[in-house]
């Protein structure tokens, strides 16, 4: 790996700058040299940048985004010296909250130069290509003011259109896929099947094929043409293409656009020699935080964005004759040469890419990037971090490289593999920074051990150690310090909230669990599906959804929903000489018949409050209730029927147009003193707090079992979403050989334990001052039933971690005759 060797020109300008202070310009350099000298090495070698690629691999906590709103402030201030033109610095980076971050950052670094607070953008990815796509509307083919932005899931109503549709046109290929691998014909488990295809696995291969296809620049065309290639018996991806090109259809038909389609008509404008010159000189370089989080259309943007407007080299034309012409676009990217004219930044931390399993997001871009730049001596590592103290550092660096170890001992007999994607996690070690660090607090003395590892009995002996822990750090004064839960499934973070409500209160701690906000985000969908299975209960569809969203709120218990739906009457209003039902059918059917009276009973405008009442909302989530029906009332005055109120709310849940009722909206209501945080492992990345509990640390959540869920088991051994995306992304990683069924599952597999352990990694390396980590004896099957309790194998890393660090296991025998 280089070490960036390209540096000392750059520090003895700096130097020579010394000499005078009467100059302007000479004036500039010592400000630069100021805030160059605030940096650690790493975030130097950022600030060094003059032009050409770059790459920084960076660790957690070694200060990205303070080292890159540095780096960018002084480019800013080196394009005013070198030139009269307006050409202005774009930064990208992956969400709102983080481009408001570094854009305040940049910000504060130019007032320290005295220059203007301007010369540069800040975007997301999708901001940057809407507004490309924006100035050349006639190029994009978009007319924002004619158009409505989605996100496509699984439950959103054109992919189910998509799926009635393919089905209709392929009766052939989808009666294949209702005979699975045998079949008797029953009929009770012909209709079964046909809810489990039409309502979730279908809808399922859609969303994920989508996703990949569109964000790489494939075509439903192309698509069809790789399916040639397999000999599967369902032929899953020709399935695929035809479920993406019906969604297509389907969108172009209602003026629907989804993010993917923003890069593409970014693109569109880019194919045009004229619009591309354009756009290009009125950038002198871009800079990309996150960059393991970028998909292959929104690597190609940046490239060609970033190169100069006259150099015609195959960067440039091949990216852009990919979009026009559908192919793969992942041979026009990373063309990195000694003499390239790509003026970009790239930081990123592979060991931090948490998002790929379902986001079209696929770390191997950047690890190339990487690569290609450590061969021209353009690669910058980020090694040193302040955040974390030592013990913590070293407990990640362990976790880390045991995991590789294992890795490796399994799946290549030990031997080092020359091919970096066959290991969960790039080999970089986090190191503590040197003495002199210019951050104040950097590698902070430990609280207590710094490192807490604990076997309790169960969960809720977990809750007991919790709390007292949590209690003795917050102390008299429970405002000066900030705390977090990490788990891995909202479900826990839920049974947590309810555990330690009455602990928190007593002693006057905040107890703010995120997940709250994130259902509240759900009441529209969860209104809307029970509407529609009062207007139509006959249909097994809406009784399914109707039925999804009572199990999720814990009304009814978890039960075998397609077998109920596929025969609504019988399962509603069963008739004398029907089978008798279990206690967990009946206790669905008479909730739903509530439902169905209380439509025939109440004024239509009370419905929706009635509704949230019998989903148990809390306090926040009936106020987005009462929102929700005060808006849907408003659409609909004068034409108040359960047709209009079903058509106003399916438009609001499609446009994605209504926020919950929420007082603040801001990162920092995460990580606030005095308040005790449960949040998800993934929503926590690029966030930090004192202290930091990682309970149920259990092997069947992390890594977890890939599964195939019983109600598809007819199909075979896999799912043909995951089996579809590891084909999809073998082809746009060049493989020679388009994997078959088996070998696509275990390479999905194997990509779905990399990144829990990686995400495990990230959980890790939030915490400041003291890390505690548990992983109970006995612990639920499933968080859906918290109180069937079984034996549960600890998560690999854990044990590892106490053979390694013996002395911060904590004796909880000990701890007991104590107290």
């Amino acid at each position: 790996m280089s070490d960036f060797k390209f540096t000392a020109p750059v520090i003895q300008e700096l130097l020579d700058s010394e000499l005078s202070e009467r100059s302007p310009i000479l004036s500039l350099q010592d400000k630069i040299l100021a805030i160059r000298n605030s940096l650690r090495p790493g975030q130097q070698q950022m600030a060094d940048w003059q032009s050409g690629p770059l790459a920084i691999s960076a660790v957690p906590g070694a200060g990205k985004s303070t080292g890159m709103a540095a780096a960018a402030a002084i480019a800013i201030a080196r394009q005013y010296e070198r030139s009269s033109s307006r050409r202005h610095l774009v930064v990208v980076t992956f969400t709102r909250s983080a481009a408001a971050n570094i854009k305040a950052k940049i910000r504060k670094d130019l007032k320290k130069l005295s220059l203007p607070q301007t010369g540069f953008f800040v975007y997301t990815l999708h901001g940057l290509a809407l507004n490309i796509a924006n100035r050349h509307s006639d190029l994009s083919g978009l007319q924002l003011e004619n158009v409505t932005l989605i996100t496509p899931t699984q439950s959103h109503r054109f992919i189910r259109n998509a799926v009635e549709q393919w089905i209709v046109n392929n009766p052939e290929r989808y009666l294949r896929l209702l005979e699975g691998h045998q079949f008797d014909g029953e009929e009770t488990e012909r209709l079964r099947r046909q809810s489990v295809l039409r309502t979730e696995v279908l809808p399922e291969l859609a969303n994920t094929v989508i996703h990949e296809a569109k964000s790489s620049g494939i075509s439903p065309e192309l698509l069809r043409e790789w399916s040639k290639q397999t000999t599967d018996e369902y032929a899953i991806l020709s399935v695929a293409a035809g479920l993406y090109e019906q969604y297509q259809n389907l969108m172009r038909s209602r003026d629907f656009i989804d993010y993917d389609d923003m890069i593409l008509a970014a693109l569109r404008v880019l194919e045009n020699n004229s619009a591309r010159r354009i756009e290009q000189n009125q950038v002198f370089a871009v800079f990309e935080d996150e960059a393991q989080d970028s998909s292959p259309l929104q690597t190609q943007l940046l490239e060609i964005l970033a190169s100069d407007a006259g150099d015609n080299s195959s960067l440039n034309t091949d990216a852009i004759n990919r979009v026009s012409t559908a192919d793969s676009c992942t041979d026009a990217i990373h063309r990195v040469s000694p003499n390239s004219s790509l003026n970009l930044v790239r930081v990123g931390d592979p060991n931090q890419a948490i998002n790929s399993t379902f986001t079209p997001a696929d770390p191997i871009y950047f690890r190339q990037f990487c690569e290609d730049c450590d061969r021209i001596e353009r690669l910058a590592t980020m090694d040193q971090a302040g955040r974390s103290t030592r013990i913590i550092i070293e407990a990640a660096n362990f976790a880390l490289k045991w995991i590789n170890n294992q890795w490796l001992a399994t799946t290549n007999n030990k031997q080092q593999t020359p091919d970096n994607r066959q290991v969960p996690f790039r080999l970089q070690t986090i190191r503590p920074v040197e003495v002199g660090d210019p951050q104040a607090n950097a590698n902070p003395a430990p609280v207590g051990r710094g490192l807490e590892l604990y076997t309790p009995r169960d969960i809720h002996h977990t809750v007991e150690l919790l709390s007292q822990r949590v209690i003795e750090l917050f102390g008299e004064d429970p405002t000066q310090n900030s705390a977090a839960i990490l788990v891995r499934e909202n479900r826990q973070g839920r049974w947590l909230g309810e555990a330690l409500a009455s602990v928190c209160k007593e002693h006057k701690i905040i107890l703010y669990d995120v997940g709250e906000r994130d259902r509240r985000s759900h009441v529209p969908q969860e209104i809307l599906a029970l509407l529609q299975f009062c207007d139509r209960p006959h249909s097994p569809d809406y009784l399914k959804a109707a039925l999804e969203a009572l199990v999720q709120r814990q009304l009814i218990p978890t039960q075998d929903l397609n077998a109920l739906a596929s025969l609504p009457e019988e399962f509603l209003y069963p008739g004398p000489l029907a089978e008798p039902q279990p206690e967990t059918v009946q206790k669905a059917a008479r909730l739903c018949r509530s439902l169905l009276r209380a439509r025939l009973e109440l004024p239509l405008y009370q419905l929706i409050s009635f509704l949230a009442l019998t989903l148990n909302y809390d306090q926040a989530e009936l106020a987005t209730a009462d929102k929700l029906a005060e808006r849907v009332n408003q659409q609909i005055a004068g034409n108040s029927s359960m047709g209009g109120m079903l058509s106003a709310l399916s438009e609001i849940v499609s446009s994605e147009r209504f926020e919950p009722v929420e007082t603040e909206d801001s990162e920092e209501r995460y990580t606030r003193r005095g308040q005790l945080t449960i949040i998800t492992m993934h929503k926590a990345k690029g966030l930090d707090w004192d202290y930091v509990f990682l309970p149920f640390l259990h092997e069947n959540l992390i890594p977890g079992r890939f599964w195939v869920p019983p109600q598809s088991q007819f199909l075979g051994d896999f799912t043909l979403s995951e089996v579809a995306r590891a084909q999809i992304r073998a082809t746009l990683h060049e493989e020679s050989i388009i994997p078959d069924v088996s070998q696509a599952w275990e390479v999905a597999k194997n990509l779905k334990t990399s990144e829990e352990y990686r995400l495990l990694y990230v959980a890790m390396t939030r915490a400041k001052l003291l890390l505690w980590m548990s992983a109970a004896q006995k612990a639920p099957f499933t968080w859906s039933k918290p109180d069937n309790l079984q034996e549960q194998a600890p998560c690999p890393v854990f044990p590892a971690l106490k053979r390694q660090f013996p002395e911060y296991v904590v004796n909880l025998a000990a701890m007991t005759k104590q107290t």
